[in-house]
């Protein structure tokens, strides 16, 4: 058996070379997806009783995939968004393998013919003229660091910026 064909390797040379080279994603991308990995691999080696390090590409099919992504939902209870998020590590895995383990190229498409789950969206809730009002009588203006808090929610506020973005301003 080839040694590309064995999913540790695959998985190797797609966190190194896809994810940290080609694509330099950050590293949160990089743990996001590790633990989509991590949470499979674990998951397939308690159904199919083998050890993650002789795991093949080909072990892995659509209805243990589908699953894996029912576990994530009813036993982790996570949401629909969360499990997509963890399909869409999964579909990035399979669009590598089907470049660079042609031979797998069938059970790469079977897994990206997978859809995502549809969720419904919460509607964004806006703070009032009152709560806004509120929120910028609340600095000490008599400090300099009120007058600071007074200027970063007023950008804020006017903006929509949110707080991450506020903090990483320079």
């Amino acid at each position: 058996m080839n040694t590309i064909s064995k999913l540790p390797a695959l998985l190797q040379a797609f966190f190194m070379d896809r994810l940290m080279q080609q694509r330099q994603a950050s590293s949160y991308t990089v743990a996001s997806y590790r633990d989509t990995f991590r949470l499979l691999l674990q998951y397939a080696q308690r159904r199919l009783g083998k050890a993650p390090s002789n795991l093949t590409v080909s072990e892995l099919d659509t209805p243990l995939l589908g699953a894996f992504l029912d576990y994530l939902e009813h036993e982790r209870k996570n949401s629909a968004r969360s499990r997509n998020v963890r399909l869409a590590a999964i579909h990035s895995f399979f669009r590598y393998v089907a470049l660079h383990a042609p031979e797998h190229s069938a059970v790469a498409q079977r897994f990206l013919a997978m859809p995502s789950k549809r969720y419904t969206r919460s509607p964004i809730a806006y703070l009032t003229q009152v709560e806004v009002d509120a929120l910028l009588a609340a600095p000490d203006l008599t400090t300099w660091s009120g007058r600071r808090d007074r200027a970063l929610l007023t950008l804020a506020v006017q903006t929509g910026l949110r707080a991450a973005e506020l903090i990483g301003m320079r």
